[in-house]
């Protein structure tokens, strides 16, 4: 290699390529690639940012969410509003949701406890006629036994169908679905034998009579995933439910703000007007007698009042003498 080959070859070096030898000898370089630098391997890719990361979290579980809150609900916008406000929840406090070991799980519980809230009972217009949307979109005819089945689901009282479909319809352990409804194991068992007891009697066509446990838990769990299977859902896109989570934190904390000058302003004005109304100082009167013809007055007033009182004393003392006289002298000369 000659001193020019030498120097090229340096230069190639120190650039990041690699120098290959041709055919006739000559070299050539080529860029070097991630795996031939052995200090990409220990860097490693890098972390995804906040709203990737919560973004492929929506993506991926919003869809398989509304389709269980409609089958809790029979409700479709009701159900598109509750993943819509869980997962902006989440994206509110997602430093916390990011460590969790579990973000998906706490989501669906958000998810299910908003769409099975009694207030939304009270709401006027939610539960007329449902027109589709593109958010919520018409569902196709169901047949006459998903129609039946779906109508003996949402029969059920609100905690059966929970720890149904959460139990038999995901295929969480019974541990797991107790801690999610926050409900003791015990309690947890005891309704989720109710409610297969009661599908086996209004839907007996599912064959859950007189099957032991796990096989009544493999039919439920095929009947209700083919029964969300079949509800057309189209939540709207990530980034629409995070500009909606940050718009109602800033009307959060504008309101916020209005509260505390509203309540300035009402402690300021309430301690000016009683400021103009307290009493004013009043005046100067004559200066305060001394002790010593306080004690003299004192002294003078009590010998007053026993003065009176003896005179009152005698008086009582010489009535009747003084009656008596005068009615001798009122006696006829004869009597006396």
């Amino acid at each position: 290699m000659t001193k020019t080959e030498r120097t090229k070859t340096e230069r190639t070096e120190a650039a990041g390529d690699v120098p290959v030898a041709t055919t006739d000898g000559a070299s050539a370089s080529v860029p070097r690639t991630p795996a031939d630098d052995p200090s990409a391997d220990s860097a490693g890719p890098l972390p995804p940012t906040p709203s990737t990361a919560f973004d492929a979290l929506y993506t991926l579980h919003a869809p398989d969410l509304t389709r269980q809150a409609i089958v809790l609900t029979g409700h479709a916008r009701l159900s598109q509003e509750a993943v819509e406000r869980s997962f902006q929840m989440a994206w509110q406090r997602w430093p916390e949701m990011a460590v969790d070991p579990d973000p998906a799980g706490r989501v669906r519980a958000m998810v299910h406890e908003y769409a099975l809230s009694p207030w939304h009972r009270t709401r006027p217009g939610l539960w007329t006629a449902q027109r589709p949307s593109p958010q919520a979109p018409a569902a196709p005819p169901a047949t006459p036994a998903e129609r039946a089945l779906r109508e003996a689901v949402l029969a059920l009282p609100v905690a059966y169908r929970r720890v149904l479909l959460l139990h038999d319809g995901l295929g969480l352990e019974l541990s797991e679905t107790a801690a999610e409804v926050e409900a003791s194991t015990p309690a947890t068992a005891g309704r989720l034998l109710r409610a297969r007891q009661a599908l086996a009697e209004r839907v007996p066509w599912l064959g859950l009579a007189g099957e032991p446990p796990v096989r009544q838990r493999e039919i439920l769990r095929e009947r209700l995933a083919g029964l969300a299977r079949a509800l057309p859902v189209a939540p709207p896109a990530a980034r629409v439910v995070r500009s909606g989570s940050e718009r109602t934190v800033s009307r959060m904390t504008q309101g916020a703000f209005g509260l505390t000058a509203l309540i300035a302003v009402a402690t300021t004005f309430t301690l000016v007007q009683e400021a103009g109304t307290l009493p004013t100082r009043p005046e100067a009167g004559p200066p305060a007698a001394s002790s010593s013809a306080t004690s003299g007055a004192a002294a003078k007033a009590t010998r007053k009042q026993h003065g009176e009182h003896a005179r009152v004393q005698q008086a009582k003392a010489d009535g009747p003498a003084k009656r008596k006289v005068v009615r001798a002298g009122h006696l006829a000369p004869e009597a006396r």
